[in-house]
């Protein structure tokens, strides 16, 4: 938008002249480039006499008059002599916050639409020593202490922690804050699964089922069969179960922080926004469920907390971690449930398409490591099957 006048003009020729502010002593004039001048006619009065212009210009209108009154001051006390004969000192330039990587990234931060359990997981990623780095300072040497500090038994968080980074710095170079981006460590941005999760078995998942409370072995068969997340779960409602057609219809989930609280919001991409049909054979226990264990009413919660409101991931965490001991395996996550429905899935020969129409991935990555675990299976199967061929002779 163009700049203009308070009488509406566009600066050009003249512009400080038009712009001016004639007090009761002198006149304050803005300049092209924003400044302010200051003049005023010397003591002899107008007829006759000089006009005289401050040595120099001013940052704002209040500045320009105050130079004016203290002039004025001088004359009426017949102290005043002209400004070129005085030894003038520039008044000291107001000091100038410094811009740390910590302020950036926390406007960085704020320019986004993020979802609350991200935005909280963003902030904890750039908190630290890096944060407190003036911005135009930081070299690549830098870069290279604060990454060497972080903990390298994390490596996906440490992954995300650079990746977050990089990118900040990168929107700093674009703003013109910085000449070029300090953060190019070569493979710093990915990194390799520090667990190999193992699915659970088919007998596993019956354990698990069968060693939770009534109340949530909907939630596990959901989880496991259907690749569920938690935030899916624990705000599916009544109404988003179709028996008749075997869909569970997804188009919100629910996130937690101690900032927040619960947030109920529209899945993180369009791609999580879909219904996903259920297996025949947990139908039955899922129209159980809903008899037994929901309130009446369509907008009522499938798997809420006991006094109400939305389930909270310590609450299951609690019974999940008796049932996966009783099903041998301890290392298993919840989430891993998800995990063991991909594959499940890919085992049935999914194209890559309907495994990310399935769980809801807008990219393939994600769902390509479940068609790997498949075809890992599948190799297993086939030297089964040649250790049987083995076994009979042939």
């Amino acid at each position: 938008m163009t700049r203009k006048d308070t009488q509406g003009r566009k600066p050009g020729r003249g512009y400080g002249r038009r712009n001016q502010d004639k007090g009761a002593f002198g006149t304050a004039s803005q300049l092209p480039s924003g400044r302010w001048r200051a003049l005023h006619w010397g003591p002899d009065g107008k007829a006759g006499g000089r006009r005289y212009t401050a040595p120099s210009t001013f940052a704002t209108k209040k500045d320009a008059r105050a130079w004016l009154a203290a002039e004025h001051v001088d004359i009426e006390r017949g102290e005043w002599s002209p400004p070129e004969t005085r030894a003038h000192t520039a008044p000291a330039p107001a000091p100038v916050a410094v811009v740390t990587f910590g302020s950036y990234a926390a406007t960085w931060l704020a320019r986004r639409d993020l979802k609350p359990r991200t935005r909280a997981h963003y902030r904890k990623l750039i908190d630290g020593p890096l944060a407190r780095l003036p911005l135009k300072t930081i070299t690549a040497d830098d870069i290279g202490a604060w990454y060497a500090r972080l903990d390298p038994s994390t490596p996906t968080l440490r992954a995300h922690a650079y990746g977050l980074a990089r990118t900040i710095l990168a929107t700093a170079v674009d703003d013109g804050r910085i000449g070029a981006n300090p953060a190019h460590i070569r493979g710093a941005g990915s990194a390799k699964r520090a667990v190999v999760i193992r699915p659970a078995s088919l007998d596993e998942l019956a354990k698990l089922v069968d060693a939770m409370p009534e109340q949530y072995r909907a939630m596990v068969l959901l989880a496991s069969w259907c690749a569920l997340r938690f935030g899916e779960l624990t705000e599916l409602r009544c109404a988003d179960v179709d028996l008749d057609d075997g869909l569970i219809r997804l188009r919100r989930a629910v996130t937690h922080t101690a900032a927040t609280g619960f947030v109920v919001a529209r899945p993180k991409s369009e791609a999580g926004v879909r219904d996903v049909a259920i297996p025949p054979h947990i139908l039955p226990a899922l129209r159980a469920h809903l008899v037994e264990h929901t309130a009446p009413g369509a907008d009522s919660l499938l798997f809420p907390a006991v006094g109400g409101g939305h389930l909270a991931s310590a609450t299951l965490a609690r019974h999940w971690d008796k049932a996966r001991r009783a099903a041998g395996r301890p290392d298993l996550r919840f989430h891993d449930l998800r995990h063991t429905g991909a594959v499940l899935t890919a085992q049935t020969g999914a194209t890559l398409a309907e495994l990310m129409a399935r769980l809801g991935h807008s990219t393939p990555q994600a769902a390509l490591r479940y068609q790997h675990a498949s075809a890992e299976r599948d190799r297993a199967l086939a030297d089964r099957l040649s250790e049987l061929a083995n076994g009979n002779g042939h």
